[in-house]
């Protein structure tokens, strides 16, 4: 009798057990989550959508061929909304949800306020598109994919002195970006001074409509120049082309590589036609790694990615592929630096011991309702 009752209560255990193994071994293991912060919202947009949706898809497409070790990426995405307090507590949520790197954020005044927060969490920032000389040489956790605000501004200064169209440039810059507007048009100015050229006194703006660029475009228009030059996001950048233009239909603009997004276009209509703008990637490359990830890019969201979703999506597989060959012990921070060497879909993306890179430029003219490559 004994013998049978520890049998009879030994059959349901058994079977619960048994039941326990089965589900333990089906469940799928835990998600790897990595994160992604760039301003959604508000007056620069069109650059973090463009980033935002480059890392999703190259989440999608790593997790179409089987994720990293058997293990899915979980992507989590927070909106910076250009705002250092949002910045901040974004990357404090992230880090509190157990991500292990943040691809983002895009813009140079975002990253300031956040490089203290990730060294401290110990979470690597992949950014895309940031290029303060300020957070460039150090050792810390602050990766960027962009060239440094110094090589693009002086890039663009030597291409139009050579140009020799403009000689005494009228300068507009937005100071709510401060950390990229200022360095860059002192770099621009230094090389650009240096070459022969002259600039009028700069005009800082913090611009919100028509209104208020108006006089902006008068100041750049009350001295004799025979050119302006606007260190601005897309928006503000193709709503100032639009005040120019009623002042002076003629005046040569030149416009940073911040402003070289599809929006530029759009806003600005025939008002941004002949404006040069340099961009970090090539819109007429051909090379193959690219023109899979324009079309892919352009199937799953209708639009095209813009140098921000071409940067960002190399900065999202350079975090994928770390997190693929990373050992035991090593952090991601490490694991890139051991490697150096990414494959970007238009160029390498070579790292030096500080987490910087450099990229190309090219010239491109508003022509038509298109960005065409000059140079």
């Amino acid at each position: 009798m004994h013998v049978l009752l520890s049998q009879n209560l030994w059959s349901p255990l058994r079977s619960l057990i048994l039941a326990i193994c089965v589900l333990t071994a089906c469940a799928p293991p835990e998600p790897i989550r990595i994160g992604f912060i760039g301003g959604t919202s508000g007056r620069v947009a069109d650059l973090g959508i463009a980033g935002r949706d480059a890392v999703l898809l190259a989440v999608e497409l790593r997790n179409q061929a089987g994720g990293i070790a058997g293990r899915k990426v979980e992507l989590l995405i927070r909106d910076d909304q250009q705002d250092p307090e949002a910045a901040k507590r974004a990357l404090r949520e992230l880090a509190a949800q157990g991500v292990v790197a943040i691809v983002g954020p895009m813009t140079s005044a975002m990253a300031i306020p956040m490089v203290p927060i990730a060294n401290e969490a110990g979470i690597l920032l992949l950014s895309p598109t940031a290029s303060t000389d300020e957070l460039g040489g150090r050792d810390d956790h602050f990766f960027r994919l962009n060239a440094s605000t110094h090589e693009n501004a002086s890039r663009v200064a030597l291409y139009h002195l050579g140009q020799q169209t403009t000689r005494r440039l009228g300068v507009a810059y937005d100071r709510r970006n401060q950390a990229y507007a200022e360095p860059w048009l002192k770099s621009f100015t230094a090389t650009y001074v240096q070459g022969g050229g002259e600039l009028a006194s700069p005009v800082g703006f913090t611009a919100g409509g028509e209104a208020a660029l108006l006089p902006v475009a008068q100041a750049l228009l009350a001295t004799p120049v025979d050119g302006v030059l606007i260190v601005g996001n897309s928006m503000d950048t193709a709503m100032l082309c639009q005040q120019l233009r009623k002042l002076d239909p003629r005046v040569p603009i030149i416009a940073s590589e911040w402003a070289a997004t599809e929006r530029l276009l759009e806003l600005g209509g025939k008002a941004v036609e002949g404006v040069i703008v340099a961009q970090n990637f090539d819109r007429n490359s051909t090379a193959p790694r690219y023109r899979s990830f324009h079309e892919t890019y352009r199937e799953r969201f209708h639009r095209e990615p813009g140098f921000g979703g071409v940067i960002a999506f190399d900065a999202a597989n350079v975090l994928l592929d770390a997190l693929a060959e990373r050992q035991e012990g090593r952090s991601i921070k490490d694991t890139i630096l051991a490697r150096r060497r990414f494959e970007g879909v238009q160029e390498p993306i070579v790292f030096n011991e500080f987490g910087d890179v450099t990229r190309r430029l090219f010239m491109t003219i508003a022509r038509g309702g298109e960005f065409v490559v000059v140079d």
